[in-house]
C-alpha cells in the first residue's frame, strides 16, 4: 500500500492506492464548517488535481457527523460577513464610503460557493460517504461530487430557511439538477433534516449502507474506477457531462464528443485499452492528467464573479 498524508488542521488527507480520502476532521463539533475548513478543501481538491497518484477521491466525516453545518458559535453574526473578524478568506469591506455595497466585491462571495464551484472543477472522480448528520452547507457540498452514498442511519437537510438566509453553495444550480425543482423547493422551503431513506427515494443518494459498511463501499466503488478506467478519459467525462447539464442545445455537446473522441483516437491509452479488451487482460493505461489533457481543454471560458 502506498500511503501518503498531508497536515491540514480541520480536515484530514490520506492517499492509499490511488485513492484520496478527505475526512472532516472537527468531531467534537460534529464537523461544523468553517473559513478554515473551506480553505484547506479547496487546497486538497488543488492538490489532488496535481498529483496523478490520485484517480479518485472519497470524501467522509470523523466521528458520529459527516458535517452539521456552518460553525455557529459566533451567534446572530455568523451569516454577517462584515460584523465577523476571523474570516480568514475575508478580503476587505464590500461597503463603500456612502455606505452602498459593492456586490462583486470578494469579501462578498459565500465561502461554501468557493467550495463547491472547485469541486465542480475537480478533473478526479468524487464519491461522497455520508457517515451521518449532513445539514446546511454539510447537504450542499455534497451536491457537485458525482456519486453520494449514506449510512442508512445519516439525516441530511437544507435548513436555511429555518435559519433565516437562503440556498447557498451553488445549490440553486445543482439541487433542481439532481433531483429536479419541486423536490428541491420541497426541501428548501421547509428546511426540515430528512432521514437517509428520503434522500434516496429521492434521488440525492444512490445507496445506503449500514454505518460500518459504508466507507468500504465507497473505496470499492473509488477502486472500480482506478482499476478499470483510463484517468484522462475520466478527467474528461467528469467535465463533460456536468457541464453539458447547463448547455441550451445537444450541438453543444456533440462538439466535444466529436473532439474528444478525435483527441484520444490518437492516444496510447486508446490503443493500449483496445488491445487489452481483445487479448482478454486489464489494460495498463500511460496518459497522466498533468500532462495528456487534449490541447482543446479546457473549452469553456472561466466565469468571472462580478
Amino acid at each position: 500500500m502506498n500511503e501518503a498524508k498531508a497536515g491540514f488542521e480541520t480536515i484530514d488527507y490520506a492517499v492509499a492506492d490511488n485513492v484520496l480520502t478527505i475526512t472532516l476532521n472537527r468531531p467534537d463539533k460534529l464537523n461544523a464548517f468553517t473559513g478554515e475548513m473551506a480553505l484547506e478543501l479547496i487546497e486538497a481538491f488543488d492538490r489532488a488535481d496535481a498529483d496523478d497518484e490520485v484517480r479518485a477521491i472519497v470524501v467522509t466525516g470523523a466521528g458520529r457527523a459527516f458535517c452539521a453545518g456552518a460553525d455557529l458559535s459566533a451567534g446572530g453574526k455568523t451569516f454577517d460577513y462584515e460584523a465577523r473578524d476571523d474570516r480568514p478568506d475575508k478580503q476587505g469591506s464590500a461597503v463603500r464610503a456612502d455606505g452602498s455595497i459593492d456586490w462583486s466585491h470578494p469579501s462578498v462571495r459565500d465561502g461554501g460557493g468557493l467550495v463547491t464551484l472547485r469541486i465542480y472543477e475537480c478533473l478526479k472522480p468524487v464519491i461522497a460517504a455520508v457517515n451521518g448528520p449532513a445539514v446546511g452547507i454539510g447537504a450542499t457540498m455534497l451536491l457537485p461530487m458525482d456519486i453520494r452514498l449514506a449510512a442508512d442511519s445519516a439525516r441530511i437537510g437544507f435548513v436555511f430557511a429555518r435559519r433565516g438566509i437562503t440556498p447557498e453553495a451553488c445549490s440553486s444550480w445543482f439541487l433542481p439538477r439532481l433531483v429536479g425543482v419541486s423536490k428541491a423547493l420541497e426541501w428548501t422551503f421547509t428546511g426540515r433534516v430528512m432521514p437517509a431513506r428520503e434522500a434516496l427515494d429521492g434521488g440525492l443518494v444512490s445507496g445506503l449502507y449500514a454505518p460500518d459498511e459504508l466507507l468500504p463501499a465507497a473505496r470499492a466503488l473509488a477502486r472500480e474506477i482506478v482499476d478499470n478506467s483510463a484517468p484522462v478519459s475520466v478527467a474528461l467525462t467528469r467535465q463533460m457531462i456536468w457541464r453539458m447539464v447547463g448547455a441550451d442545445h445537444p450541438m453543444e455537446a456533440h462538439k466535444i464528443d466529436s473532439r474528444s473522441i478525435y483527441a484520444r483516437g490518437r492516444a496510447d491509452d486508446v490503443r493500449e485499452g483496445v488491445t487489452a479488451f481483445l487479448e482478454k487482460r486489464p489494460a495498463r493505461f500511460s496518459n497522466r492528467v498533468s500532462t495528456d489533457m487534449p490541447e482543446f481543454f479546457p473549452w469553456w471560458k472561466e466565469r468571472r464573479y462580478e
